[in-house]
């Protein structure tokens, strides 16, 4: 048993590469439903990606672009409307399967699960899409591995705000220096260290790989499979060739001093 008792891990970026091959086209396809001429290409949405929130990111584009709604009808419910449009589209994307998890999250979960260590997510998506990328992930029952799913408008500030850690944190009964989060962004550094997270690992990926993550301990290009070995970019593995429950206690001991 390693000397930690939780796996807490963002969603978007870090689970999954959801994106820009699934939350981009969503909103795409929620434009062009409601018959606007809005379309985010890769290189757009990535410069949204600062905004934390799938309403916060539709206002910022807004804002940033100089577009009024008008007062009638209210700004806030055509925000809202866009976005229940762009998780139903984002929903079926995922039930397609067109979204796998990324290499190494499900080799990972399986050994925390077999050894015992409790499972979280903290994470500024939507329940809904939580539940779609877990229920059609190939794993049986992989939603059912995470005791605590903290997620959406359930908490006042969204990332880098600290909030949704420190919520799952109070539902996991534990304190910070007890786990180890899982992230992939710069808000998600923030975050998970102003809740206390210090003992972190951060996978990057197309949209994050340039932001600055020298705060983290632990920055990698993926978990890394048996085939497919993980590369360290901030920190290193200690010979190992990917991140596992010995990595992650080793990195947990180096910062906690925990046995």
């Amino acid at each position: 048993m390693p000397g930690f008792k939780a796996l807490i891990f963002d969603v978007d970026g870090t689970l999954a590469d959801t994106e820009r091959d699934g939350h981009r086209p969503a909103f795409n396809a929620a434009f062009a439903e409601a018959g606007l001429d809005w379309f985010w290409d890769v290189d757009r949405y990535g410069e949204l990606l600062a905004v934390t929130g799938g309403k916060e990111r539709i206002a910022a584009y807004l804002a940033e672009e100089g577009i009024l709604l008008g007062p009638t009808p209210d700004a806030a419910e055509v925000i809202a409307g866009l976005h229940r449009a762009k998780t139903r589209h984002y929903v079926s994307l995922l039930a397609d399967g067109s979204i796998p998890l990324r290499p190494g999250v499900l080799r990972l979960l399986r050994e925390a699960r077999a050894a015992g260590v409790r499972l979280a997510i903290a994470t500024t998506t939507t329940p809904e899409n939580v539940a779609a990328l877990l229920d059609h992930a190939g794993e049986p029952g992989l939603r059912e591995w995470f005791e605590v799913i903290a997620a959406g408008d359930v908490v006042p500030c969204k990332k880098p705000a600290p909030d949704i850690f420190e919520l799952a944190l109070t539902e996991l009964g534990l304190e910070a220096a007890d786990c180890v989060a899982v992230e992939d962004s710069d808000n998600g550094v923030r975050a998970a260290l102003g809740a206390g997270l210090h003992a972190l690992v951060v996978t990057v990926n197309d949209y994050t790989q340039g932001q600055d993550l020298g705060d983290a301990p632990l920055v990698v290009d993926q978990l890394g499979e048996p085939d497919r070995p993980a590369r360290a970019l901030v920190g290193d593995l200690g010979g190992r060739t990917m991140v596992d429950l010995e990595v992650l206690d080793r990195l947990h001991h180096a910062i906690h001093g925990r046995p």
